[in-house]
């Protein structure tokens, strides 16, 4: 496209997951049952942690991620299986603003939460006898709101030079709008901003991840300090669901924004973001409620 040749989009449109027709009633089957699940497991979670017996630091932050990955699977994954039986697949432009703005805040406030939970960990198992003091109510709340923050503070760089490019040619997108699928769009060199994704992923991803690798790092010096094997296995398994969370979301999302544009197929594009928007969302409340002893206990109850 010649310079100053560019055309004005008043908006995009999903191409959605698969060309195939026939395949459409068994994606919307496939990903309704995966919504229900996810939806209804993070609400048992958030109604369980609740309960006066749960009334902890580290259940109150994971009622704050079971209340955000239920808002990412509304805004998501309701919309994918909207598109799958509708031939209107439209999007405005502050529409696909407001979707991109989801993308980037719930997410980097979800890394944000997971140090946090690591944080909390920490203190609980490296300094026990102080735990109620460190970790106390307001603390814990400051913590949910600097991670909310660092997360719209994110959003606004990110969405800012995202749609001030060029958006020009066929106006196609994945089933939601991205910053990658996006960028694809733009008129003009993109190699800048592929190198702001990659920043911007380290900020997002790695400063938490290493302040979660500190954290445990801490806890497995003190867990190697305990005499008991049956208390060294105890303690390390009340930390396994939330490893396995961290490198599962951590891991999902690194593949996705650091792998160059030209790596993949258009299908694998698709399907790549389908990791952290519908199948981690499902996984991520049955290895909380699944890995631990309290919350399946006061469930049965």
């Amino acid at each position: 496209t010649e310079p100053g040749n560019h055309t004005l989009l008043s908006g995009f449109v999903l191409s959605g997951l698969s060309k195939h027709s026939e395949l459409q009633h068994l994606l919307f089957f496939t990903f309704c049952f995966i919504y229900i699940t996810t939806i209804i497991g993070n609400l048992l979670i958030f109604m369980v942690t609740v309960h006066p017996s749960l009334r902890m630091p580290r259940y109150f932050f994971l009622q704050v991620l079971s209340f955000l990955d239920i808002l990412t699977a509304s805004m998501f994954v309701l919309k994918m299986l909207v598109n799958l039986l509708s031939e209107d697949r439209s999007i405005s432009y502050m529409g696909c603003a407001m979707q991109l703005y989801c993308v980037i805040f719930l997410g980097a406030t979800e890394c944000y939460i997971l140090a946090a939970m690591a944080y909390n960990r920490c203190v609980a198992i490296c300094n026990p006898l102080r735990y109620a003091v460190i970790m106390n109510s307001r603390v814990c709340l400051s913590l949910v709101l600097l991670s909310c923050c660092s997360g719209n503070v994110v959003f606004v760089v990110q969405t800012a030079w995202v749609f001030a490019l060029p958006f020009c040619g066929p106006r196609k997108i994945n089933y939601f709008c991205d910053i990658p699928p996006l960028i694809m769009l733009s008129c003009t060199e993109t190699s800048l901003y592929e190198k702001q994704i990659i920043i911007a992923t380290a900020l997002v991803i790695f400063t938490p991840f290493c302040l979660i690798l500190v954290s445990y790092a801490c806890v497995i010096s003190s867990i190697l300090k305990i005499s008991s094997a049956e208390g060294r296995h105890k303690t390390f398994s009340t930390c396994s669901s939330h490893l396995i969370v961290v490198t599962l979301y951590c891991a999902s999302v690194t593949l996705i924004y650091l792998q160059p544009t030209a790596g993949y197929s258009q299908d694998t594009k698709k399907f790549m973001p389908l990791t952290y928007t519908a199948i981690t969302l499902l996984l991520k409340h049955l290895i909380y409620s699944l890995r631990n002893k309290e919350v399946k206990e006061v469930l049965i109850r």
